[in-house]
């Protein structure tokens, strides 16, 4: 087998890779479980993540991306080292070019460190872009005009809100109102208001499957089941949609207010192009029940979603190894 171009969505929740030619080949949590005692990884991606919140005293599930950056050098390099074993890129003759899709903040020395660990992995060659840039490529974007695309691309860790122009970022801003955020909100809102206590699973569930932050149905419930605060056994609850809306309401504050400041630092020029096309949201915040409209009804803007919103930033790598001249340009 000759050289293959990869790309790496390397997300807080999820690590998605693009091979060149055949498309998105793995998407898988990013997540590591490990023996405490001999620090040895024992599982790694979906069957890490099964493991979180029931592991014994001595395994721990560990997420090494948190808030948008790297926080464990050594088990990120190990879990990509499995992803890329497990798509058989040991295995080509000739070392991949690589195109890893960070976060806006990322500092240079993390970026030298992402390069050293993707070298060590086999590469022979290191691009990294910033995801809101390759998102909004991955949504469709034509951003090589001289007028404004805008993109909220909410992930796990953290959400990028960027507007762009002639192929570059005029604007950005990054926060840490994300997907793992949002379901702390759940899990803090429960603990205080129920006396309950609930996983990060059970969390995410209620976010995905339940909650509405713009149109709560006043008579929907859902059974929630976790540990009684109070007495330390096992309980359940009836929650409410509206009760869901409050959960989230400070942080969906704080989404609008900073989505507003980026508009508000945007030259005007670029603001009259952003009314006519609107917002385009990626990553998997953009499936939240409700967002479009309690976007739109506080920006007065058109919220628009991504086709594929999860699979954006892998499918803007991809749109990019199939000119990697350009690439090649920026470095």
């Amino acid at each position: 087998m000759l050289s293959k171009d990869i790309g790496i969505d390397l997300g807080t929740a999820n690590v998605l890779i693009y091979v060149k030619g055949k498309g998105i080949v793995l998407n898988e949590p990013s997540i590591v479980a490990v023996d405490k005692k001999t620090k040895k990884p024992i599982a790694i991606g979906k069957d890490a993540k099964e493991m979180l919140g029931r592991t014994p005293e001595n395994i721990e599930a560990i997420r090494p991306l948190k808030d948008g950056v790297i926080a464990d050098f050594e088990l990120t390099e190990i879990m990509l080292n499995e992803f890329l074993t497990k798509i058989k890129v040991k295995k080509l003759f000739i070392k991949p070019r690589i195109l890893i899709c960070c976060p806006t903040n990322i500092t240079p020395v993390e970026k030298n460190a992402i390069r050293e660990a993707a070298s060590q992995m086999g590469a022979r060659h290191v691009y990294i872009e910033e995801e809101p840039k390759v998102a909004a490529i991955g949504a469709g974007l034509d951003i090589s005009k001289p007028t404004a695309s805008m993109v909220v691309d909410i992930g796990g860790g953290t959400t990028d809100i960027a507007v762009l122009s002639l192929g570059e970022i005029v604007t950005s801003k990054q926060i840490k109102i994300a997907g793992n955020h949002l379901n702390n909100d759940i899990i803090k809102y429960i603990r205080e208001k129920h006396k309950l206590v609930i996983g990060e699973l059970t969390a995410e569930e209620i976010k995905t499957d339940f909650t509405n932050v713009f149109s709560p149905s006043k008579t929907e419930k859902m059974t929630v089941k976790g540990r009684n605060l109070l007495t330390g056994l096992p309980d359940k609850i009836d929650l409410t949609q509206e009760q869901t809306k409050d959960a989230l309401k400070e942080s969906m504050g704080k989404l609008f207010k900073s989505i507003q400041q980026v508009l508000e630092d945007t030259p005007p020029e670029l603001s009259a192009d952003i009314i006519e096309k609107g917002i385009v949201l990626t990553g998997g915040g953009a499936y939240l029940q409700g967002l479009v409209e309690f976007l739109e009804s506080k920006l007065k803007v058109p919220i628009l979603i991504a086709e594929t919103p999860l699979t954006c930033v892998a499918e803007g790598a991809g749109k990019l190894l199939n000119d990697i001249s350009k690439l090649e340009k920026e470095e």
